[in-house]
């Protein structure tokens, strides 16, 4: 278990605000905060199908550029990954000693609303085109990959920052923004599952290939996500059986690692999100150490927890390929990152999988266990078929609830051991406390100070404990 050191920096600081990546230079009476733009889309900008498929373009590739980067949250507070960099904002998170100026935090949070700034302006532009080149099945779909995006971008602002203020309209100005009302956590997931419903309705049936543009079915799979957080159990395996059900387009791959085939060659991707020749990934640098990879930098580093539990054939079975060793000792990330080309992959094009089908499973073997009346065998098989694919013992059936939850809760931690799933998953179940040693009152990352300080739509309040 990781050290957790809850130092709290509760000290107001005034800086600069950032606005479409501009510093804007506040007067000491009064400070002003709006949430990021990206950049304000000109009158008459989006005018054709050629313009709006460039608008649509340019919102996939915001969520490219802060995916992974949002991603850290999931694992750096958590016990499979410990940071071995310089960089203060991250040891704090790696450490849980940060404050409300944490410029990883407040990065984040402003990236993600920058990003359903874009969103927003493609749900606003595309219903006024009407070049006849733009088919009105393409303009749906469109605007159903938009609302994916957008329902993406609240799921992630609520699991981390609770409830949030939602904003529903693209900024045209400085003058459009007004004091948004915080939502409650309950609402903000109400938001997002409204988006997924009507994504689903515009988006076109879906191909057996494409796995890096919003699908039916990767709406689908985001909805068992979001409902297993609410706590939503029918729901959550409603919709995970919907996906799982989908056996022409998704299964799971054996072995494990053959999961990780390059860019659209896997039936184990239900999301992905993907980099190409000349837009290229560089997350490798930071898990690659530099005797391995050149230029790899090796700040994050697996815990010698995980690694234990990885290379036991009992618990992490095939899943070893998810680690390698460098220097007799050191032990690193290997199987997501791409550093040079193979026959299927050109170098540093990996993609990053934001839905596997192995999370549907066990996203419905945890409603299984948890709904009522508990459906204990069918959430056994669930386990038992990541288990088979991992190639470790099955788990034995049992009439005790509680075991297979715990059974499920530990099988997420090897399974996805590096994909950003483990801190939140013991903040949604309750289990922070318990296994990381967090106080409740910090398990909502604090909103940026500066954003507290001067919208007025926050009343001057910030999350618990800060």
């Amino acid at each position: 278990m990781k050290k957790i050191h809850q130092i709290i920096v509760k000290n107001p600081v005034f800086a600069g605000v950032l606005l479409t990546g501009t510093v804007l230079l506040a007067s000491c009476e009064k400070f002003l905060d709006v949430k990021p733009t990206n950049s304000l889309v000109s009158e008459n900008a989006i005018s054709d199908a050629l313009t709006a498929r460039a608008l649509l373009t340019a919102t996939y590739s915001s969520l490219r550029s802060i995916y992974s980067t949002n991603e850290l949250f999931g694992f750096l507070p958590g016990d499979n990954v410990q940071f071995g960099g310089s960089q203060y904002q991250n040891i704090e998170l790696d450490t849980y000693s940060f404050g409300v100026i944490n410029t990883s935090i407040v990065g984040a949070y402003r990236s993600l609303y920058s990003l359903i700034n874009r969103a927003n302006w493609v749900l606003t532009e595309i219903p006024k085109v009407t070049d006849p080149a733009l088919t009105e099945e393409e303009r749906n779909n469109i605007l159903g990959e938009a609302r994916f995006i957008r329902a993406l971008a609240y799921f992630n602002l609520g699991k981390t920052w609770g409830g949030v203020q939602l904003q529903l309209e693209p900024t045209t100005s400085l003058s459009s923004i007004g004091a948004l009302k915080r939502s409650t956590l309950a609402e903000t997931y109400n938001r997002v599952k409204d988006d997924l419903t009507e994504a689903e309705r515009l988006l076109r049936e879906e191909d057996a290939t494409t796995r890096n543009r919003a699908q039916k079915s990767s709406v689908r799979a985001l909805r068992a996500r979001v409902h297993l957080y609410a706590g939503e159990w029918a729901e959550a395996e409603q919709y995970a059986s919907q996906v799982i059900a989908n056996t022409a387009k998704f299964e799971l791959v054996k072995p494990y690692s053959a999961f990780f085939a390059g860019p659209f060659l896997t039936k184990e991707s239900v999301f992905e999100i993907s980099s190409t020749a000349n837009n290229t990934a560089n997350r490798w640098s930071i898990w690659y150490p530099a005797t391995v990879a050149r230029g790899g930098s090796y700040e994050y580093i697996p815990t010698g927890e995980i690694v234990d539990l990885l290379n036991n054939p009992n618990i992490g079975g095939t899943r070893k390929s998810l680690i390698s060793v460098s220097g007799g000792s050191t032990y690193y990330v290997v199987l997501y990152h791409t550093t040079v080309a193979t026959a299927n992959v050109p170098a540093n094009t990996d993609p990053l999988y934001a839905i596997r089908i192995a999370e549907l499973y066990l996203i419905r073997a945890e409603a299984r266990a948890k709904k009522t009346p508990t459906d204990l065998p069918g959430a056994i098989a669930d386990l038992n078929a990541i288990r088979d694919r991992a190639e470790v013992p099955l788990f034995a059936t049992t009439t005790d609830a509680q075991a297979v939850i715990q059974a499920i809760e530990d099988e997420r931690r090897v399974e996805f051991a590096f994909e950003g799933h483990r801190w939140y998953d013991l903040v949604r179940t309750g289990r922070a406390k318990a296994v990381l040693g967090v106080d409740e009152d910090y398990w909502l990352f604090p909103l940026p100070n500066a954003d507290v300080l001067s919208d007025e739509g926050l009343d001057g309040k910030n999350n618990p404990g800060y």
